[in-house]
Protein backbone atom coordinates (compact mmCIF):
# COMPACT_ATOMS: atom_id res chain seq x y z
CA UNK A 1 0.00 0.00 0.00
CA UNK A 2 1.31 3.45 -0.93
CA UNK A 3 2.20 5.54 2.10
CA UNK A 4 -0.24 8.47 2.47
CA UNK A 5 0.92 11.84 1.18
CA UNK A 6 0.49 13.53 4.55
CA UNK A 7 2.79 11.11 6.37
CA UNK A 8 5.43 11.25 3.63
CA UNK A 9 5.37 15.04 3.61
CA UNK A 10 5.60 15.18 7.40
CA UNK A 11 8.59 12.86 7.16
CA UNK A 12 10.25 15.28 4.73
CA UNK A 13 9.63 18.21 7.11
CA UNK A 14 11.12 16.22 10.02
CA UNK A 15 14.17 15.01 8.12
CA UNK A 16 15.60 16.42 4.89
CA UNK A 17 13.94 19.82 5.16
CA UNK A 18 15.88 20.66 8.31
CA UNK A 19 19.28 20.74 6.62
CA UNK A 20 18.30 21.37 3.00
CA UNK A 21 20.87 23.72 1.42
CA UNK A 22 19.58 27.17 0.53
CA UNK A 23 19.70 28.09 -3.17
CA UNK A 24 23.07 29.62 -3.98
CA UNK A 25 24.73 28.47 -0.75
CA UNK A 26 27.14 26.20 -2.60
CA UNK A 27 25.10 22.98 -2.59
CA UNK A 28 22.18 23.81 -4.84
CA UNK A 29 22.57 20.55 -6.74
CA UNK A 30 22.10 18.62 -3.50
CA UNK A 31 18.96 20.68 -2.89
CA UNK A 32 17.64 19.73 -6.34
CA UNK A 33 18.55 16.07 -5.78
CA UNK A 34 16.64 15.94 -2.51
CA UNK A 35 13.52 17.53 -4.05
CA UNK A 36 13.73 15.19 -7.04
CA UNK A 37 14.04 12.15 -4.78
CA UNK A 38 10.89 12.98 -2.83
CA UNK A 39 9.07 13.73 -6.09
CA UNK A 40 10.14 10.31 -7.41
CA UNK A 41 8.33 8.71 -4.45
CA UNK A 42 5.13 10.67 -5.07
CA UNK A 43 4.64 13.87 -7.08
CA UNK A 44 2.07 15.31 -4.66
CA UNK A 45 4.66 14.87 -1.91
CA UNK A 46 7.21 16.48 -4.20
CA UNK A 47 4.91 19.44 -4.81
CA UNK A 48 4.35 20.00 -1.09
CA UNK A 49 8.04 19.48 -0.27
CA UNK A 50 9.10 21.98 -2.92
CA UNK A 51 6.58 24.53 -1.59
CA UNK A 52 7.83 24.12 1.97
CA UNK A 53 11.48 24.40 0.91
CA UNK A 54 10.74 27.42 -1.27
CA UNK A 55 8.89 29.17 1.56
CA UNK A 56 11.83 28.73 3.93
CA UNK A 57 14.20 30.10 1.28
CA UNK A 58 11.93 33.11 0.69
CA UNK A 59 11.74 33.88 4.41
CA UNK A 60 15.53 33.63 4.71
CA UNK A 61 15.94 35.93 1.71
CA UNK A 62 13.70 38.45 3.50
CA UNK A 63 15.91 38.21 6.60
CA UNK A 64 13.25 36.37 8.60
CA UNK A 65 13.90 33.34 10.77
CA UNK A 66 11.64 30.33 11.26
CA UNK A 67 12.26 29.30 14.86
CA UNK A 68 10.08 26.18 14.86
CA UNK A 69 11.35 23.78 12.20
CA UNK A 70 8.37 21.47 12.67
CA UNK A 71 5.96 24.06 11.17
CA UNK A 72 5.12 23.24 7.57
CA UNK A 73 4.76 25.91 4.89
CA UNK A 74 3.49 26.41 1.38
CA UNK A 75 3.70 29.23 -1.16
CA UNK A 76 0.36 30.32 -2.58
CA UNK A 77 1.02 32.86 -5.31
CA UNK A 78 -1.20 31.79 -8.22
CA UNK A 79 -3.01 34.55 -10.05
CA UNK A 80 -6.72 33.91 -9.80
CA UNK A 81 -9.48 34.28 -12.35
CA UNK A 82 -11.92 34.70 -9.48
CA UNK A 83 -10.82 38.13 -8.30
CA UNK A 84 -7.83 37.00 -6.28
CA UNK A 85 -6.65 38.11 -2.86
CA UNK A 86 -6.19 41.68 -1.73
CA UNK A 87 -4.87 43.29 1.43
CA UNK A 88 -5.83 46.67 2.86
CA UNK A 89 -3.83 48.57 5.45
CA UNK A 90 -5.97 49.05 8.57
CA UNK A 91 -5.27 49.96 12.20
CA UNK A 92 -3.04 47.25 13.62
CA UNK A 93 -1.84 45.85 10.29
CA UNK A 94 -3.47 44.43 7.17
CA UNK A 95 -6.87 42.95 6.36
CA UNK A 96 -6.53 40.01 3.93
CA UNK A 97 -9.59 39.21 1.82
CA UNK A 98 -10.61 37.37 -1.34
CA UNK A 99 -9.94 33.94 -2.78
CA UNK A 100 -7.01 32.15 -4.33
CA UNK A 101 -6.82 29.08 -6.54
CA UNK A 102 -4.28 26.24 -6.42
CA UNK A 103 -3.60 26.41 -2.69
CA UNK A 104 -1.60 23.19 -2.50
CA UNK A 105 -1.54 21.41 0.83
CA UNK A 106 -4.76 22.78 2.25
CA UNK A 107 -5.53 20.77 5.38
CA UNK A 108 -1.96 19.43 5.43
CA UNK A 109 0.35 22.42 5.93
CA UNK A 110 0.31 24.85 8.85
CA UNK A 111 1.19 28.18 7.22
CA UNK A 112 1.51 29.68 3.75
CA UNK A 113 3.19 32.65 2.13
CA UNK A 114 0.28 34.29 0.30
CA UNK A 115 0.47 37.02 -2.34
CA UNK A 116 -2.14 39.78 -2.25
CA UNK A 117 -2.77 42.94 -4.24
CA UNK A 118 -2.38 46.18 -2.28
CA UNK A 119 -2.70 49.83 -3.25
CA UNK A 120 1.02 50.08 -4.03
CA UNK A 121 1.68 46.65 -5.55
CA UNK A 122 1.78 42.97 -4.61
CA UNK A 123 2.79 42.06 -1.08
CA UNK A 124 3.60 38.71 0.49
CA UNK A 125 2.12 37.66 3.83
CA UNK A 126 2.98 34.86 6.25
CA UNK A 127 -0.46 33.44 7.03
CA UNK A 128 -1.51 30.99 9.76
CA UNK A 129 -4.11 28.95 7.92
CA UNK A 130 -6.37 28.09 10.84
CA UNK A 131 -6.74 31.81 11.53
CA UNK A 132 -7.18 33.35 8.09
CA UNK A 133 -8.67 30.67 5.83
CA UNK A 134 -12.40 31.13 6.28
CA UNK A 135 -13.80 28.93 3.53
CA UNK A 136 -13.15 26.33 0.85
CA UNK A 137 -14.84 26.51 -2.54
CA UNK A 138 -16.76 23.23 -2.92
CA UNK A 139 -15.39 20.84 -5.55
CA UNK A 140 -12.63 23.31 -6.47
CA UNK A 141 -10.03 20.53 -6.76
CA UNK A 142 -11.57 17.75 -8.81
CA UNK A 143 -8.30 16.77 -10.43
CA UNK A 144 -7.34 13.16 -11.11
CA UNK A 145 -3.65 13.92 -11.56
CA UNK A 146 -2.05 15.53 -8.46
CA UNK A 147 -5.28 14.83 -6.59
CA UNK A 148 -3.46 14.32 -3.30
CA UNK A 149 -1.82 17.75 -3.43
CA UNK A 150 -5.17 19.16 -2.18
CA UNK A 151 -4.76 22.33 -4.26
CA UNK A 152 -8.16 23.81 -3.48
CA UNK A 153 -9.57 27.30 -3.98
CA UNK A 154 -9.71 29.06 -0.61
CA UNK A 155 -11.40 32.14 0.81
CA UNK A 156 -9.40 34.42 3.10
CA UNK A 157 -10.46 36.71 5.93
CA UNK A 158 -10.31 36.50 9.68
CA UNK A 159 -8.16 38.56 12.07
CA UNK A 160 -6.03 41.48 10.96
CA UNK A 161 -2.47 40.47 10.04
CA UNK A 162 0.14 42.37 12.06
CA UNK A 163 3.09 44.09 10.35
CA UNK A 164 5.38 41.23 11.36
CA UNK A 165 3.42 39.01 8.97
CA UNK A 166 4.55 41.09 5.96
CA UNK A 167 7.40 39.35 4.12
CA UNK A 168 9.75 41.79 2.42
CA UNK A 169 8.92 45.07 0.66
CA UNK A 170 6.28 45.58 -2.01
CA UNK A 171 6.74 43.27 -5.03
CA UNK A 172 9.46 41.41 -3.12
CA UNK A 173 8.19 37.97 -4.16
CA UNK A 174 8.96 38.32 -7.89
CA UNK A 175 11.81 40.85 -7.78
CA UNK A 176 14.17 38.93 -5.49
CA UNK A 177 16.97 36.88 -7.14
CA UNK A 178 15.65 33.68 -5.58
CA UNK A 179 12.40 33.82 -7.56
CA UNK A 180 14.06 32.27 -10.60
CA UNK A 181 16.14 29.91 -8.48
CA UNK A 182 12.92 28.55 -6.99
CA UNK A 183 11.31 28.07 -10.39
CA UNK A 184 14.19 25.77 -11.32
CA UNK A 185 13.45 23.78 -8.16
CA UNK A 186 10.01 23.03 -9.61
CA UNK A 187 11.74 21.57 -12.68
CA UNK A 188 13.75 19.31 -10.36
CA UNK A 189 10.42 17.90 -9.15
CA UNK A 190 9.27 17.32 -12.74
CA UNK A 191 12.49 15.39 -13.27
CA UNK A 192 11.85 13.38 -10.11
CA UNK A 193 8.38 12.47 -11.32
CA UNK A 194 9.86 11.20 -14.59
CA UNK A 195 12.44 9.16 -12.64
CA UNK A 196 9.65 7.50 -10.66
CA UNK A 197 7.81 6.56 -13.86
CA UNK A 198 10.89 5.00 -15.48
CA UNK A 199 11.94 3.15 -12.32
CA UNK A 200 8.47 1.66 -12.04
CA UNK A 201 8.55 0.69 -15.72
CA UNK A 202 11.89 -1.11 -15.35
CA UNK A 203 10.61 -3.04 -12.34
CA UNK A 204 7.56 -4.21 -14.30
CA UNK A 205 9.27 -5.42 -17.48
CA UNK A 206 9.26 -9.08 -18.44
CA UNK A 207 12.57 -10.97 -18.19
CA UNK A 208 13.08 -10.69 -21.96
CA UNK A 209 11.45 -7.50 -23.30
CA UNK A 210 11.35 -7.08 -27.06
CA UNK A 211 13.47 -4.61 -29.03
CA UNK A 212 10.71 -2.03 -29.30
CA UNK A 213 10.28 -1.93 -25.53
CA UNK A 214 14.03 -1.66 -25.04
CA UNK A 215 14.20 1.17 -27.58
CA UNK A 216 11.53 3.14 -25.72
CA UNK A 217 13.31 2.48 -22.44
CA UNK A 218 16.58 3.68 -23.95
CA UNK A 219 15.05 6.95 -25.14
CA UNK A 220 13.43 7.46 -21.74
CA UNK A 221 16.77 6.86 -20.00
CA UNK A 222 18.58 9.33 -22.26
CA UNK A 223 15.89 11.91 -21.48
CA UNK A 224 16.46 11.42 -17.75
CA UNK A 225 20.21 11.86 -18.18
CA UNK A 226 19.71 15.05 -20.20
CA UNK A 227 17.34 16.47 -17.57
CA UNK A 228 19.81 15.65 -14.83
CA UNK A 229 22.63 17.34 -16.75
CA UNK A 230 20.77 20.59 -17.36
CA UNK A 231 19.58 20.74 -13.75
CA UNK A 232 23.13 20.13 -12.50
CA UNK A 233 24.48 22.93 -14.69
CA UNK A 234 21.69 25.26 -13.53
CA UNK A 235 22.45 24.46 -9.89
CA UNK A 236 26.15 25.17 -10.44
CA UNK A 237 25.28 28.46 -12.17
CA UNK A 238 23.16 29.50 -9.19
CA UNK A 239 26.04 28.73 -6.83
CA UNK A 240 28.47 30.73 -8.97
CA UNK A 241 26.18 33.78 -8.86
CA UNK A 242 23.95 33.54 -5.78
CA UNK A 243 22.63 37.11 -6.10
CA UNK A 244 22.09 36.96 -9.86
CA UNK A 245 24.59 39.75 -10.42
CA UNK A 246 24.89 38.81 -14.10
CA UNK A 247 21.12 39.14 -14.54
CA UNK A 248 20.88 35.77 -16.26
CA UNK A 249 18.75 33.98 -13.66
CA UNK A 250 15.55 34.57 -15.62
CA UNK A 251 17.06 33.21 -18.83
CA UNK A 252 18.60 30.17 -17.14
CA UNK A 253 15.36 29.30 -15.37
CA UNK A 254 13.28 29.51 -18.54
CA UNK A 255 15.77 27.34 -20.44
CA UNK A 256 15.84 24.78 -17.63
CA UNK A 257 12.08 24.60 -17.34
CA UNK A 258 11.61 24.31 -21.11
CA UNK A 259 14.18 21.53 -21.47
CA UNK A 260 12.94 19.54 -18.48
CA UNK A 261 9.29 20.01 -19.46
CA UNK A 262 9.87 18.77 -23.00
CA UNK A 263 12.01 15.81 -21.95
CA UNK A 264 9.61 14.79 -19.18
CA UNK A 265 6.80 14.87 -21.75
CA UNK A 266 8.93 12.56 -23.91
CA UNK A 267 9.35 10.22 -20.93
CA UNK A 268 5.57 10.11 -20.45
CA UNK A 269 5.12 9.05 -24.08
CA UNK A 270 7.93 6.47 -24.05
CA UNK A 271 6.81 4.88 -20.79
CA UNK A 272 3.30 4.54 -22.21
CA UNK A 273 4.44 2.86 -25.42
CA UNK A 274 7.00 0.65 -23.68
CA UNK A 275 4.59 -0.62 -21.05
CA UNK A 276 1.44 -0.51 -23.13
CA UNK A 277 -2.00 -0.13 -21.61
CA UNK A 278 -1.56 -2.85 -18.97
CA UNK A 279 0.42 -0.91 -16.32
CA UNK A 280 -1.63 2.24 -16.90
CA UNK A 281 -4.84 0.25 -16.39
CA UNK A 282 -3.87 -2.47 -13.91
CA UNK A 283 -1.12 -0.81 -11.84
CA UNK A 284 -2.73 1.98 -9.84
CA UNK A 285 0.65 3.33 -8.74
CA UNK A 286 1.95 3.70 -12.30
CA UNK A 287 -1.37 5.11 -13.52
CA UNK A 288 -1.27 7.71 -10.76
CA UNK A 289 2.36 8.59 -11.50
CA UNK A 290 1.53 9.23 -15.15
CA UNK A 291 -1.55 11.33 -14.35
CA UNK A 292 0.34 13.29 -11.69
CA UNK A 293 3.25 14.11 -14.00
CA UNK A 294 0.94 15.16 -16.82
CA UNK A 295 -0.90 17.61 -14.56
CA UNK A 296 2.26 18.91 -12.85
CA UNK A 297 3.88 19.59 -16.23
CA UNK A 298 0.81 21.62 -17.16
CA UNK A 299 2.06 24.17 -14.63
CA UNK A 300 4.55 25.13 -17.32
CA UNK A 301 3.25 28.17 -19.16
CA UNK A 302 4.06 26.69 -22.55
CA UNK A 303 4.03 29.16 -25.39
CA UNK A 304 4.07 32.19 -23.10
CA UNK A 305 7.34 31.14 -21.47
CA UNK A 306 8.84 30.04 -24.80
CA UNK A 307 8.02 33.45 -26.32
CA UNK A 308 9.58 35.21 -23.32
CA UNK A 309 12.65 33.04 -23.74
CA UNK A 310 12.79 34.04 -27.39
CA UNK A 311 12.71 37.71 -26.42
CA UNK A 312 15.57 37.17 -23.98
CA UNK A 313 17.60 35.33 -26.64
CA UNK A 314 17.42 38.38 -28.94
CA UNK A 315 19.28 40.46 -26.34
CA UNK A 316 22.06 37.91 -25.81
CA UNK A 317 25.27 37.36 -27.77
CA UNK A 318 24.99 34.73 -30.48
CA UNK A 319 26.34 31.26 -29.75
CA UNK A 320 29.83 30.45 -30.97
Amino acid sequence: MVQPVRSLFEEFVRTDAKDLPAPGAGETWRRFEVLARWASFDLSVGRLSEGHADALAILAEAGLEVKDNTVSYGVWAAKSRLGGTSAERVPGGWRLEGCKQFCSGNGIIDRALVTADTEDGVRLFDVVLEENVIGIHPDSWSAVGMADSASETLEFGGPVLSEVRVVGPVDFYTRRPGFWFGSSGVAACWYGGAVGLVNNLVASLSPEPNEHVLADLGVAASSLEAMRAVLKETADSIDRDSIDADGQGHYRALVTRQVVHDLATEVLARVATAGGARPLCHDIDQARRAADLYVYLAQHHGGVDAAELGRLVRSRPLWN
